[in-house]
């Protein structure tokens, strides 16, 4: 059951099979990146990190209209605000440092900051009536964080998308690899929770070295990436997993996994 108040800018969910939702709470703002919800997201990003029964992380938003409509544009007028700290959003990979499978669930709007942090997590579930935009040339800001999209969709994607400002359906999101799932507004959370529970079938260990695997060879050459991803995969290889894996596999039973 989630432990924060409904009125809390960021809810959070610690379910029992492992699984944590983080729920942006602000509708009525089409959850915006004011800064109590990116207050509230720091803290639940730092709670999911540190506790050990967590394994995986869905990200999503309140209400059917906006999963985030990016920052709050009054309080950088207000602000003056020029170019953003680092430490203003909260970005796993950027900002952040977290060690586990992330989901973002995109329920409706992801449109600058919300493309922002939905691109950060690992993988990503969309609403079939979600919609996603980087609009900063509309604004007169940018987008260097949109940099890491080059390993997500084509550079003459990419192109149009940041320089254009307009709009991509779900569907289209999930042409162009951007998006894992798409589901009906209904199922969204039952299809982000349905992934992370085949994330969580399989052995802890195994699934850390994987998802580092893939950070090791998205930042690394060929041949760099592939020393590295050894190096991350020595404690998997020998742990007690490792082993009981196979053995469940030869008594035709499921693998009692220990993460150790």
């Amino acid at each position: 059951m989630p432990d924060s108040s409904p009125s809390a800018a960021v809810l959070f969910d610690a379910r029992d099979d492992g699984i944590a939702i983080i729920t942006l709470n602000r509708p009525e703002t089409h959850n915006a990146l004011t800064q109590e919800v990116r207050d509230g997201l720091f803290a639940a990003w730092d709670r999911f990190e540190r506790d050990p029964a967590l394994r995986v992380g869905i990200l999503t938003g309140s209400g059917d209209k906006a999963f985030c409509a990016g920052g709050d544009l009054k309080e950088m007028v207000e602000r003056g605000l020029t170019v953003p700290p680092r430490d203003m959003f909260p970005v796993p990979g950027d900002s952040i440092t977290l060690s586990k499978p992330t989901i973002a669930a995109v329920n409706g709007v992801a449109f600058a900051g919300g493309w922002m942090i939905a691109q950060a997590c690992d993988l990503c579930v969309a609403s079939t009536s979600a919609r996603f935009a980087v609009t900063e040339v509309k604004v007169g800001r940018s987008s260097p964080w949109a940099a890491p999209l080059i390993h997500m969709i084509p550079q003459r994607i990419m192109m149009e998308i940041l320089l254009t400002g307009n709009p991509i359906s779900a569907g289209r999101a999930y042409e162009i690899g951007l998006v894992n799932r798409l589901a009906a507004p209904a199922e969204l959370l039952a299809c982000a929770i349905g992934l992370a529970q085949e994330i969580l079938a399989g052995a802890p260990l195994s699934v850390a070295a994987a998802r580092e695997t893939v950070l090791l060879s998205t930042e690394m050459g060929r041949s760099a990436a592939l020393m590295a991803a050894r190096r991350a995969s020595d404690l998997c290889y020998n742990s007690e997993d490792a082993r009981e894996g196979p053995r469940a596999f030869a008594e035709k039973r499921s693998p009692d996994w220990k993460g150790r």
